[in-house]
């Protein structure tokens, strides 16, 4: 039995892994129960993986690589079967949205705001993929002819987290399966239920048997697919700490690797923003799903002459906030995902307070009005050292600092003077000097105050934030192998 959702309920139980497009029974059998951050009430059951059914899921993508159709279809018949998955993935997103809430405590808002991104996202992928050089005839140098040739890398571990948990997949997912690889698909604990559900999908859209495996496992059984040796890729968003096992594991089996890592990105605010117009958007910028985002934005750069005012109107901004149930449209921020995740910030607000930083607003302990469920009370510090824990380390936490400076030139070197260097906005009226201090920055990604991504441009981070790019041609490249061929 695939899965059984409970008749009048939200509650989805799985009890099979989905291994090469369908269900079958996992060798050594381990169901988690996962609870919601809110109130604790059952969202569902999902197994988790062990070391043989990594085998199994592996076996399976190899040979689908080795002798299946999926490598040897053109790159439009691949399209058109992600095309079709794509459309019964839309069918269904806003229940994915909602389940995504249950599982991890994202806002409603936030969800629905991913389920967009994952719209627009899909679709720039197809863009790509349409004007994607995948052959390349041309005169050689110094003589003769030559073909150029873009072919799938082989079998790929994509390995998401659970704070966008669909998002991220298909970030990996889309790119590699466009290229004709195959995809074992590995779930943090904390979604192993949605995932799931593209398994389904994918199966139904008519992708080959063995092409595509989805599991969820914990620490011990992931690393077993880390090194597994018929993996020839490995696609991983999370900590830059786990980022740095993956590549020293992958490295050393000389594996392709890409990391989307952590972040700690500054917002620049120069002397002339809008005061009021910056903080509204800081509000999405700083706070996205609880704080719990590697883009979130929560190094706050101010002059020092408006650090008063900016901290007057941030504080405001957050003591507005609608906190509570994160299905419900009205709130802005729910619990994160867990309980030690909670512990984790508030032993870093609790360390900044023994430190001496000052708290405008927020700290420990439950918001006002808040009896249970996995909360933080969102904090602001002002008056923060650049150099000090809360302003280096990623919290992944509704936890925000402001940072006052003299001169763009110091607010330039506070921005860079970070281990990470993943994201970042500069907020002035002024386009043209916003892109003369972005080139500046030391990031993968930033914007002039409240500007859009372009999903067609590469995504991904500096020094500790990563390496790699997702998103358009440079997406497509990390699961592509080139071939020379001399005519």
């Amino acid at each position: 039995m695939p899965h059984v959702q409970k008749a009048g309920s939200d509650m989805t139980d799985f009890s099979d892994l989905f291994i090469g497009g369908r269900r079958v029974a996992s060798t050594a059998p381990r169901i988690i129960e996962l609870r919601s951050p809110y109130d604790g009430a059952v969202v569902g059951t999902a197994p988790l993986a062990s070391a043989a059914d990594i085998d199994r899921a592996v076996a399976e993508a190899r040979r689908a690589f080795d002798h299946g159709p999926w490598p040897r279809m053109t790159v439009e018949d691949r399209l058109q079967v992600i095309e079709r998955f794509h459309a019964l993935y839309e069918a269904r997103s806003d229940e994915f949205a909602r389940l995504a809430s249950r599982e991890m405590g994202g806002p409603h808002w936030f969800t629905q705001a991913i389920r967009t991104l994952i719209t627009n996202q899909s679709h720039a992928f197809f863009t790509a993929a349409r004007s994607y050089p995948w052959e390349d005839r041309r005169e050689a140098y110094p003589s003769g002819k030559g073909l150029w040739l873009r072919e799938p890398v082989g079998v790929v571990a994509a390995i998401i987290p659970w704070n966008a948990p669909h998002q991220v997949a298909l970030g990996k997912l889309y790119p590699a399966l466009i290229a004709g690889c195959t995809v074992v698909l590995k779930l943090a604990e904390e979604t192993a239920v949605d995932g799931q559900f593209l398994g389904e999908l994918f199966a139904e859209a008519g992708l080959p048997e063995g092409v595509f495996s989805v599991l969820a496992a914990d620490k011990e059984t992931s690393e077993h697919l880390v090194i597994h040796p018929g993996i020839d890729k490995i696609g991983f968003t999370g900590s830059t700490e786990v980022g740095r096992r993956i590549a020293g594991l992958g490295g050393s089996l000389l594996k392709r690797v890409s990391l989307e890592l952590g972040g700690k990105s500054a917002a620049i605010v120069l002397h002339d923003a809008d005061l009021a117009e910056t903080v509204a958007a800081l509000k999405y910028r700083s706070f996205p799903n609880n704080g719990q985002v590697c883009v979130a934005q929560t190094r706050v750069l101010v002059p020092r002459p408006r650090q008063a005012d900016y901290a007057e109107a941030m504080v405001a901004m957050i003591e507005a906030m609608t906190i509570g149930d994160p299905s419900d449209e009205n709130t802005f921020l729910g619990p994160v995902v867990s309980e030690r995740q909670r512990q984790k910030i508030t032993d870093y607000i609790r360390q900044a307070e023994a430190e001496g930083a000052r708290i405008a607003t927020g700290g420990t302990g439950l918001p006002e009005g808040i009896n249970h469920g996995n909360f933080i009370r969102p904090t602001l510090f002002t008056d923060v050292d650049n150099a000090s824990r809360i302003a280096q380390e990623e919290i992944f936490g509704p936890v925000v600092c402001m940072i006052p400076y003299d001169s763009e030139e110091e607010a330039v070197a506070l921005a860079n003077a970070s281990d990470y260097g993943l994201a970042g906005s500069v907020w002035t009226p002024d386009a043209a000097r916003a892109e003369a201090i972005a080139r500046q920055i030391r990031t993968g990604t930033i914007t002039h105050g409240n500007a859009a991504v372009d999903l067609l441009s590469p995504f991904g981070g500096y020094k500790q934030s990563g390496i790699g790019r997702e998103f358009g041609a440079e997406g497509i490249n990390h699961y592509i192998e080139h071939k020379t061929i001399a005519l």
